[in-house]
């Protein structure tokens, strides 16, 4: 066992979450806490972060997802459980290319004028310097993760993970290179998988157009298009086949207005005679739908645009016009020409890239594509199994399968500078393309890939890459794959959950993860998404700096229900600061009256007073409580749990109580609840830590301990010998009887200083010791001059009552009391017990409730019915004699 450490010094008089905070991460860092225990005979538990991308400050979303996942393994390496919470970032392609080309336009240069290698070298600097922004957000939000197997997507490691998933799935046929219309930034100048575009309603038109017959017969078609710029790539006219109005006219050829090109008509199930004209213009390169037309019938694939949205050659006298700069001018040149028959305004949903925020393109470009309908029906069957991966919410499985059942092949080349560079190298006399680990031994012969592979394709190894997969045989890799719960938010199980579903599975034959974490978005006080365009962005840098980073994660844990997005409230924030100042105060009034009591000194049950028995029952039923609901990931719940019996039961009650001991004469009764008071905050300490860290750790190490911190201490477990439902019972009989004369003090306006004579009539006989066996500890509360109980006493006429389960309390107060008020206001009572008794002998009527309901939420139903009546009778009785007596 380790050496018992004393209490070294007081807490301050006053919480200051910056002195309780300052230097204590640093301190766990140094001490290796964080670290798994590497005990064999422990069971593992391991999380992997969701890596952030290295663009910039962590959000509020970011300290949300990180402080459950902290919870999470800080309660497992308390429970005794060889822990590994595995940090690292993502090295974002797009997004963060994106941010340092950004950077550069301000310099006034381009990726181009510094060169691919240099440019590279540009953007490890910014990484450098966010992570290391990243890592200190981190501390201070008190992260427990093991640094030294920090991770990284470019680093060596999972870059060879990387290669050989390319490879690997290469060769079996999965990944395949082809030219397909895909989203592409202009800006960015890459492709763009269909989950990177948001699709916003944007003001447009539908420009109706003419296209002229070629063979000089009258009139023409007419075409109504929303993007007149992509005419240049026009190769045919489609209506369907079963449209009469159009029946003579297949065949024929009509010429692209403003173009001069002849094209021909076709028919083709892609044209809705129900839609517009029926008649649609055929564009292959430039439109997903046109594309497919274009292959069912051989068609031309014309390319009008270059990679940055301005037009090429095929645009003829437009060639190097902005697209939209094109739109205008060719506009302008159709209405002059008459081919322009009208311009009718429209608000239409128009893609944009997630990063640039610039309109996408449709557009052909040679590409390489994941094959996605073998990987995804694999992932769809292991959910049919028990390996499945288990949501929580189980809601969310469906979100999963839904877009498993609907996915299409993903298109992972990025035309980027950052990221994994594609293992592909082509011959440079044979064009013949080689996919490998390595380049090939002629290396000067082949031309790798220039392109880079998407984000998501290394982040989706995530799991097992980190742990030193491909090598198989890896420590970490064998000892805590699969991991046990990932934690993300719902907005982004198509893009990562779901992906490394089917990695996992294709690699390793296993699911990555067992349980999958979800929860919502952290929105503003009024319930909008955060955004730098509403200027309603929280920082939790700010937040911590005024309140402290336990005060943040109490307030973000406090609101999470899995799956449901939440409230930013700088309220709520300073509320949660009000709770730790309470711990703080109510622990530092304990540790100041612990005497010479030792961290050794166990409780004793047979030295227990009735407040003991019910603390520690008490306590019991919330170590009980609060775990399970860790269990479940139900830490609001948990948190509810331990708010109520902290303050309202431990603080409100217990602590008062114990006063009465502390400050009396009998040594042994002090010497025991000395004990008993450092037993039950120690304990509390520990349920609280996971949430709350730094301040569970200071008030810990500053009271009789034993070990180096409360991160490597144990988790409160349940013991049979504090169980007691009937000290529960007689202590809550007691708190209402204390509340209840309080309250007849409150409206007669007699101080606490002032003595009362108090009588109990009791209902229930068996209150009689309990209430006088404790009078001590009453009399503490409600200061008596009097204090009469029994079954048959005469309730005196001119007094103060109230009804509480098994009694009725008199205060005879002639000289304070109005009669008619008090009749009034037991009225009021009787009616609102009333209310209760119809509602409860509603609910125990419904034959559904009664046949769905377990039988110990009937049986609690039942109890309070009997509750209220009883309650209702004795208050009316007590009505009569009031009124007899005026």
């Amino acid at each position: 066992m380790k050496e018992e450490v004393n209490m070294s010094e007081e807490l301050a008089p006053k919480f200051d979450p910056q002195a309780v905070e300052a230097g204590r991460y640093q301190t766990w860092l140094d001490q290796g806490v964080f670290k798994p225990s590497g005990d064999p005979k422990a069971k593992p538990y391991s999380i992997v972060i969701p890596p952030p991308n290295v663009t910039g400050k962590l959000h509020l979303g970011h300290a949300w997802d990180t402080t459950l996942q902290d919870m999470i393994i800080r309660q497992k390496r308390m429970q005794g459980y060889d822990t590994l919470w595995l940090p690292g970032m993502d090295h974002a392609g797009i997004a963060t290319q994106a941010k340092v080309e950004t950077k550069l336009r301000k310099e006034g240069i381009s990726r181009y004028d510094l060169g691919r290698d240099k440019f590279v070298e540009k953007v490890w600097e910014w990484k450098d310097e966010f992570a290391a922004t990243i890592k200190t957000q981190w501390g201070k939000m008190g992260l427990s993760l093991d640094y030294s197997r920090e991770r990284f997507t470019l680093d060596d490691g999972l870059s060879q993970a990387v290669r050989k998933v390319f490879v690997d799935l290469y060769n079996k046929g999965l990944i395949y290179r082809g030219e397909y219309i895909v989203n592409w930034d202009p800006q960015a100048r890459t492709a763009l998988s269909d989950i990177e575009v948001i699709h916003e309603d944007d003001q447009g038109a539908f420009y109706h157009l003419i296209y002229k017959f070629a063979d000089g017969t009258p009139g023409g078609i007419e075409i109504a298009t929303t993007r007149p710029e992509t005419m240049f790539g026009d190769t045919a006219v489609a209506v369907n086949a079963h449209d009469e109005r159009y029946t003579a006219v297949v065949g024929k050829k009509v010429i692209v207005p403003g173009v001069g090109r002849e094209i021909p008509i076709i028919t083709d199930e892609h044209a809705d005679p129900e839609f517009g004209t029926g008649a649609v213009k055929i564009t292959p390169a430039h439109d997903p739908n046109d594309f497919q037309v274009g292959n069912r019938h051989h068609l031309a694939r014309i390319n009008c645009m270059n990679d940055d949205g301005t037009m090429n050659e095929n645009a003829g006298q437009y060639q190097g016009q902005d697209r939209f700069e094109c739109r205008e001018n060719l506009v302008k040149a159709l209405q002059a020409s008459g081919d322009l028959i009208k311009i009718e305004p429209i608000v239409h949903s128009v893609g944009h890239s997630e990063r640039t925020g610039v309109q996408v393109e449709a557009r052909l470009s040679t590409q390489w594509f994941v094959k996605m309908k073998p990987l995804a029906e694999a992932s769809i069957k292991n959910q049919e199994g028990p390996n499945k991966v288990n949501f929580v919410p189980e809601r969310f499985e469906h979100t999963f399968l839904n877009w498993m059942n609907n996915i299409h092949d993903w298109v992972i080349s990025r035309q980027l500078w950052w990221g994994h560079r594609i293992p592909a190298w082509y011959n440079k006399q044979t064009g013949e393309t080689y996919v490998g680990m390595e380049a090939p031994a002629d290396a000067e012969n082949w031309e790798q890939d220039p392109d880079v592979l998407d984000t998501w394709f290394s982040s989706a190894l995530w799991p097992f890459s980190t742990l030193g997969w491909p090598n198989t045989d890896a420590a970490d890799y064998k000892r805590y794959y699969p991991t046990d719960t990932l934690v993300t938010g719902y907005d982004i199980i198509p893009f990562w959950v779901a992906r490394m579903i089917f990695q996992g599975l294709e690699f390793t034959g296993q699911r990555p993860f067992k349980n999958t974490l979800i929860h919502g978005l952290i929105r503003d006080e009024q319930g909008r998404k955060m955004s730098k365009s509403l200027g309603n962005g929280i920082d939790p840098m700010d937040v911590i700096d005024k309140y402290g980073a336990d005060a943040l994660r109490w307030f973000l844990v406090n609101g999470s229900t899995p799956g449901q997005d939440t409230r930013f409230s700088w309220k709520a924030i300073g509320a949660s600061w009000n709770f730790i100042n309470k711990i703080w105060n109510m622990s530092r009034f304990v540790l100041m009256n612990l005497g010479d009591t030792k961290a050794t000194d166990q409780p004793d049950p047979a030295s227990f007073d009735l407040s003991d028995q019910w603390v520690f029952a008490r306590l019991n039923d919330t170590i009980a409580s609060v775990t399970a609901k860790f269990d479940k990931f139900e830490f609001g719940e948990a948190e509810r749990d331990l708010y109520n019996f902290i303050w309202n039961e431990l603080a409100d009650w217990y602590i008062e109580m114990a006063k009465e001991v502390l400050y009396g004469d009998d040594e042994a009764a002090k010497t025991a609840k000395r004990v008993n008071l450092r037993y039950v905050l120690d304990q509390v300490l520990r349920l609280l830590h996971p949430i709350m860290p730094f301040v569970t750790e200071k008030i810990w190490l500053t009271m009789p301990h034993v070990g180096e911190s409360i991160v490597v201490a144990s988790y409160p477990v349940t013991h049979a010998e504090f169980e007691n439902d009937a000290a529960v019972a007689q202590m809550n009989a007691i708190i209402e009887l204390i509340r209840a004369v309080r309250g007849i003090r409150t409206e007669v306006n007699a101080p606490l200083s002032k003595p009362l004579d108090i009588q109990i009539k009791l209902q229930d006989a068996a209150l009689a010791p309990v209430f006088q066996d404790n009078f001590a500890f009453i009399d503490y509360f409600i200061h008596s001059k009097a204090f009469e109980v029994g079954v048959d006493l005469e309730a005196p006429a001119l007094s103060a009552s109230a009804v509480i389960n098994g009694a009725t309390i008199y205060v005879p107060l002639a000289e304070l009391i109005d009669l008619d008020d008090e009749i009034a206001k037991l009225q009021k009572e009787s009616k609102r017990l009333a209310g209760d008794i119809t509602k409860f002998e509603k609910k125990l009527g419904n034959a559904g409730f009664l046949a769905q309901a377990p039988a110990d939420v009937v049986t609690a139903q039942q109890q309070k019915l009997a509750d209220a009546q009883a309650k209702q009778a004795a208050t009316q009785a007590r009505i009569a004699e009031l009124q007899a007596a005026k």
